[in-house]
């Protein structure tokens, strides 16, 4: 099973504020079945990566910018949390845009803690099952998805969990996920 990703090429959508952990620990689980990634931000060098959005916890060197980023060069999408990193980029026309062509291509999605933010930003969880930091819940509610507690949910192309305490359920949940999509040739 340490291959069931072989030539996959994983986006992860970040910017400063992410939760160290939640880009860390899946990006090390996909690394470890055989995928590729690049990490997309909103702006070039390095992302300020933060522990329990208050203590710093070193940076991330940004591999692209997301407006230099085709989302037909991608097999899966991954959006970690933190408060502060999908504040920022729902803010951003260029991510929002990104997240929603993403979502267009029916590729999987992945996102942990406040990174269904995004998602919910690019008006696209309508109808969908999805978890969150509970925070956002009455916000996914807003949205038009249906809002649960649980640690992984995996509605159609989306794979869902709440916090930094469920990754050990959400890295195996996303590479099962992942391993079913295939870009175009």
């Amino acid at each position: 099973m340490a291959h069931e990703l072989e030539g996959k090429r994983i986006a992860i959508l970040a910017t400063d504020g992410v939760e160290r952990v939640e880009l860390e620990q899946p990006r090390g689980a996909l690394y470890g079945a055989g995928a590729s990634s690049d990490l997309l931000s909103i702006h070039p060098g390095e992302i300020q990566a933060r522990q329990f959005d208050l203590v710093s916890a070193g940076t991330f060197s940004v591999d692209r910018l997301v407006t230099d980023a085709s989302v037909d060069e991608y097999d899966a999408l991954l959006l970690p949390g933190g408060t502060v990193n999908p504040d920022g980029l729902r803010i951003n026309s260029d991510a929002v845009g990104f997240i929603r062509s993403f979502v267009a291509t029916g590729k999987p999605v992945a996102a942990i803690c406040h990174g269904p933010w995004t998602l919910i930003e690019a008006d696209v969880v309508r109808g969908h099952r999805l978890t969150s930091w509970p925070s956002l819940w009455t916000d996914l509610r807003n949205a038009g998805a249906e809002a649960v507690d649980e640690e992984v949910v995996v509605d159609g192309q989306f794979t869902t969990s709440r916090s930094p305490a469920d990754l050990p359920a959400f890295c195996p949940a996303i590479v099962e996920q992942f391993a079913k999509s295939r870009v175009p040739s």
